[in-house]
């Protein structure tokens, strides 16, 4: 299709965009992209937040043709041409770049055809906007539309069962679409998206999944909520209807492949991000707060405990830079908190466990079934 035949043209083949991920200009107002928006979007508004919420003021005591009057006024002169600098220089970079407002209207619209005037170019801009988008990508949340049987990989705490999710084809990693690890230790340095992205991501990913039309879709065995991000109900127990395969990792092994995480994995994302000091003294706290998270489970001598030795391996890396002592603290964890728990909600476990083994064994089941 010529491009330079598409002014004001219009595009809506939504999974289209999701399958070749194409890069999207969201240009809404920053308050509005924050609340939710869509994989492979960048946010470059035709208007900010005071502008908007100026204009939406306009637009209530006068109506839509003096707010629009008073959008140009606000976004002309030097300030309409940054802007129009922004998405063309992005649309060079991504030629095949589509844009879209919250229902492909008017803010969409007057991008389009100041894209055109500015440089010849024609975009395409998504009809129905975010709106449409999102309402497909929500309609792809849903049971019936799912082509493949669940089956959820279960196991200990430190089994490393995202570690062996990432090696299948056929996997849907739910801990990384929510950015989190789904336990009391879970969170990253940078915050989880907004629920709305959760379910846009999910969406994106189950498009994907379907396109490729796999047999069976292989899951972590995850309650609802992950950190602060929810699966919908409905697609919820659709994942909890499939049977169970379990990964059985020594308890070793499961001590240092959590070490790996909480620790050595974790430590370098916090001193990534505020630097060597200050991020170990941030990751120290968040390990803190965590473990007073479990105060009620563990109990005031067993937290007590937990805590003791946390902060003495601690004191011992900050003078020895050794951090080798943070493993008694993870056994402590694995044995008193996470095993117990797990062992519970097995014996509670109602779903037909179809296959045990180690990492290996497991890979090799999976690769059979597909």
């Amino acid at each position: 299709m010529n491009r330079s035949s598409l002014s004001n043209y219009t595009y809506n083949d939504f999974e289209k965009i999701v399958l070749e991920k194409i890069p999207l200009i969201d240009v809404r107002a920053p308050i509005e992209y924050e609340k939710g928006a869509f994989l492979n979007a960048i946010n470059l508004p035709l208007m900010n937040d005071e502008e908007r919420h100026l204009v939406g003021i306009c637009y209530k005591e006068k109506g839509n043709k003096e707010a629009v009057k008073l959008g140009h006024q606000l976004v002309s002169g030097d300030l309409r041409k940054s802007r129009i600098d922004a998405w063309s220089s992005y649309i060079t970079k991504h030629p095949n770049t589509m844009i879209y407002c919250f229902r492909g209207g008017q803010r969409s619209a007057i991008t389009q055809k100041w894209i055109k005037e500015a440089t010849g170019n024609d975009v395409l801009r998504l009809q129905g906007g975010y709106k449409a988008f999102r309402n497909y990508l929500i309609e792809e949340l849903s049971p019936e539309k799912q082509i493949s049987t669940p089956i959820l990989l279960g196991g200990y705490t430190g089994s490393g069962k995202t570690i062996l999710l990432k090696e299948l084809k056929n996997a849907i990693d739910l801990e990384g679409i929510a950015h989190h690890r789904g336990s009391s230790f879970g969170n990253h340095v940078t915050p989880q998206p907004s629920q709305i992205d959760f379910e846009n991501n999910l969406s994106y990913a189950l498009i994907s999944h379907k396109h490729e039309k796999h047999k069976y879709m292989i899951l972590e065995d995850e309650s609802r909520n992950i950190g602060y991000c929810f699966i919908p109900k409905e697609l919820f127990e659709f994942f909890r209807k499939g049977n169970l395969v379990v990964l059985n990792v020594p308890f070793e092994e499961r001590v240092q492949i959590t070490f790996n995480e909480y620790v050595l994995m974790s430590q370098a994302n916090y001193i990534d991000t505020f630097g060597h000091s200050t991020g170990l003294i941030e990751w120290s706290g968040y390990i803190t707060r965590s473990i007073n998270k479990l105060q009620k489970r563990l109990g005031v001598e067993g937290h007590k405990r937990l805590l003791n030795v946390f902060e003495d391996a601690f004191k011992i890396q900050i003078g020895s830079n050794k951090p080798d002592l943070h493993r008694n603290w993870i056994e402590i964890l694995l044995k008193e908190y996470y095993d117990p728990m797990y062992s519970y909600q097995m014996k509670k476990c109602t779903r037909e466990m179809v296959f045990q083994g180690n990492a290996k064994e497991v890979i090799d089941y999976f690769k059979m079934l597909a």
